[in-house]
């Protein structure tokens, strides 16, 4: 054991979005239980790379007494996590997925549409900016209460598009702005959606997509409509 520094976090403040496990090179922290957990403090250099990466600013240094930093142990351990094929935040349900379209269903009795959704995950706080389904893709920024209000979501919008979900009241719309630009310089996607609801508060969204567009891809096509919260009524 020896007094140094070494990553604090505040658990009150921490949402479990995993920005900072990305982060983590050594690879020293974990989602587990909903929040993300130091997993061993040999693992910890106490340079503080994730800091900047919490939209909720939970992530500290201290200086306490801690087993010291071993950079042989954590090329072991990450030799181990990449065999494992690691997850995009240490969750199972943020593991990045290409899927295929729900099979026609068996009965004539029974019609269903099929799912158009192409891929997992859709959280805009959970995509990583190299997502390869979001590669040159028609890219659908998509407030979260939208599939609920417009019954035709699937067939006349997700088809054919990559989606990515937020809600510009409840999370950070600052961090939604940088998220946004890394995705759209790495994936020079086709063109850009916007679709938000018609409460003031979702006007937040479209304004910080554009913001990211005109920095990251300025000649990118976007487009915005606006959902009526009765009926799913979709106005430019």
């Amino acid at each position: 054991m020896a007094l140094r520094q070494i990553i604090r976090i505040d658990e009150t403040k921490c949402t479990g979005c995993g920005q900072c496990v990305v982060a983590c090179a050594e690879g020293a922290l974990q989602i587990i239980d909903g929040k993300a957990r130091l997993i061993a403090e040999v693992y910890c250099d106490g340079l503080g790379a994730c800091l900047g990466d919490c939209p909720e600013g939970a992530l500290t240094i201290e200086e306490r007494e801690a087993e010291a930093f071993d950079e042989e142990v954590v090329h072991k351990h990450l030799a181990q996590v990449k065999q494992k094929s690691p997850l995009t935040c240490g969750c199972p349900g943020s593991e990045v997925k290409t899927l295929e379209a729900a099979a026609s269903p068996s009965s004539d009795k029974a019609p269903c549409q099929n799912s158009s959704l192409s891929h997992w995950p859709v959280q805009l706080m959970l995509v990583p900016p190299g997502a390869p389904f979001l590669n040159q893709a028609d890219i659908l920024v998509c407030a979260d209460c939208v599939p609920f209000s417009m019954p035709d979501f699937h067939s006349k919008f997700l088809a054919g598009r990559a989606v990515l979900v937020g809600c510009p009241k409840l999370d950070d719309l600052d961090f939604y702005r940088e998220k946004l630009q890394q995705l759209f310089r790495q994936a020079s996607p086709r063109s850009v959606t916007v679709l938000r609801m018609e409460v003031p508060c979702c006007n937040g969204l479209a304004q910080v997509v554009e913001d990211a567009r005109d920095t990251a891809v300025p000649g990118c096509l976007l487009k915005i409509y606006v959902v009526e919260i009765e009926g799913g009524r979709v106005k430019t």
